[in-house]
């Protein structure tokens, strides 16, 4: 299953995941800069971490959204 951009879902549908998909704190934190938008390169300057871990915590953050669907 392929899911649209994470910035494409509604608010309500965005409280949906986050009430769902049991996201660590810090999937969380990446799900809520993805939901507004943010590029890879933000949420990795925002959240401290490296590129390729916001593109790790991405990919589990969406096999999470897959899940609740």
């Amino acid at each position: 299953m392929k899911l649209p951009p994470i910035q494409d879902f509604v608010e309500w549908e965005l409280q949906y995941f986050r009430d769902n998909c049991n996201f660590s704190d810090e999937e969380l934190e990446c799900f809520n800069l993805r939901a507004k938008n943010k590029s890879n390169t933000a949420i990795a300057l925002q959240m401290n971490i490296s590129e390729a871990k916001v593109s790790k915590l991405i990919r589990r953050i969406k096999d999470k959204m897959i899940r609740v669907l």
